[in-house]
């Protein structure tokens, strides 16, 4: 029996999965499908900063446009660590495209405009 914390949503449902993956505990689907995922496959979000060059500002938030999968989030990080961006940047604009050829994208978050 495994038991998780669901976080897909702020109610945070106390789950339960058996061996066979039923779940119980979770007040929604999506609960369920949470909990199934998480134990065959965890995958997240991974958020972090660039550099920027020429910029208003020094750095850029960052987010990969799609889940990873989990043991490949600090593979990605050293990518990002590497990497630095030329302003003018709007929001969404990729940095990274396609990372680790796992078909998902790092884009920016905000807006950074040029250093005057």
């Amino acid at each position: 029996m495994s038991e998780l914390i669901c976080i897909v949503c702020p109610r945070g449902c106390h789950l339960s999965v058996d061996e066979k993956l039923n779940v119980s505990g979770n007040f929604c689907k999506r609960g369920e499908i949470y909990a199934k995922n998480e134990l065959k496959s965890p995958k997240r979000k991974v958020t972090s900063t660039v550099k920027v060059i020429n910029g208003d500002l020094p750095r850029v938030s960052v987010i990969t446009d799609n889940e990873i999968p989990k043991d490949k989030i600090f593979e990605i990080m050293k990518e990002i660590q590497k990497t630095s961006v030329v302003a003018p940047l709007s929001i969404n604009s990729i940095v990274i495209e396609n990372v680790l050829g796992l078909g998902v994208n790092v884009i920016t978050t905000r807006e950074v405009k040029k250093d005057k």
